[in-house]
């Protein structure tokens, strides 16, 4: 009996703290915590983008596995988007994936490049 492939993918190149997971190419759950803090500035203010992305990346990655009822320890690999985007946010996606997958013993960490606009 093969084993499934499941992915945690997580986004944090903006704005958006976004985490989906992922079981042989099927969407469980995909959850995302949009940023209000920008609204008075009229635009997204870095510093303030990736310190909300601190704030938020627990609780988002929480709800995606719960939402798709995933152990943490099913999980094969991790993903996570390396730009293009605000390197604070990036690096805090970057990071906490790194940091996750290590921590799992997880050995399989993708990469991508985000589509441009």
């Amino acid at each position: 009996m093969e084993k499934d492939i499941v992915i945690l993918a997580i986004e944090s190149s903006c704005d958006d703290t976004s985490a989906a997971v992922i079981r042989n190419g099927i969407l469980l759950s995909n959850v995302t915590a949009s940023q209000k803090v920008h609204e008075e500035f009229g635009g997204v203010v870095p510093e303030l983008a990736s310190r909300a992305h601190q704030l938020n990346i627990v609780p988002v990655v929480d709800t995606a596995l719960r939402r798709a009822g995933v152990r943490k320890t099913d999980l094969s690999a991790i993903a996570f988007t390396r730009g293009p985007g605000l390197l604070g946010s990036l690096l805090v996606g970057t990071s906490f994936a790194k940091g996750m997958a290590l921590s799992l013993g997880i050995r399989r960490i993708l990469c991508s490049r985000k589509a441009s606009r």
